[in-house]
């Protein structure tokens, strides 16, 4: 997920015939944050990167590829998920289909980090990061609120489908 100082205007409750005026921050310094999920367990991974290039991106992949009982991942085909360096990550992997971002559930989990840090304005980004950085370690203690966000019944039930010694993340 990109965070950066590109602030966007969010739904906000009002009475009904006020006008809302919100502050926009624009800004064009972003940070990435990489995240792994477990759709059945709630198990959550995430760790924060300077750019999506495949490079940056494997070097975190591989390091969390060693983690006990991750065996796979299922992404999109986003293209620093398809380089030379991501492909040489040895883990897994089922792509989605182009253009299918409701089957992915971290996007939903996206959805609720964005939620939580849009619609204000922060000094720097170093400070957006912050503000995000309690918010991830609270999903992270609660895998149970993971697993009802995420955890569709088909996903679980294609997961336990598969043989019983794999278990595949969401990313």
């Amino acid at each position: 997920m990109r965070l950066g100082l590109l602030g966007r205007v969010c739904k906000v409750w009002a009475p009904r015939g006020v006008a809302v005026a919100q502050t926009v921050q624009i800004g064009w310094k972003y940070i990435y944050v990489a995240v792994a999920l477990d759709p059945r367990t709630g198990r959550l991974w995430w760790a924060w990167q300077k750019n999506m290039k495949g490079e940056e991106m494997a070097r975190i992949w591989r390091d969390w590829a060693q983690e006990p009982g991750i065996d796979g991942w299922v992404w999109d085909g986003a293209g620093g998920h398809t380089g030379k360096e991501m492909q040489a990550v040895d883990a897994p992997r089922v792509v989605q289909p182009p253009y299918a971002p409701e089957l992915n559930p971290v996007e939903r989990f996206f959805r609720e980090l964005r939620r939580a840090v849009e619609g204000r304005v922060y000094p720097d980004l170093q400070a957006k990061q912050d503000a995000l950085e309690p918010i991830l370690e609270a999903w992270q203690a609660d895998p149970k609120r993971v697993r009802q966000l995420c955890g569709w019944r088909w996903i679980r039930e294609a997961l336990k489908a598969l043989p019983a010694d794999s278990q595949v993340i969401q990313s």
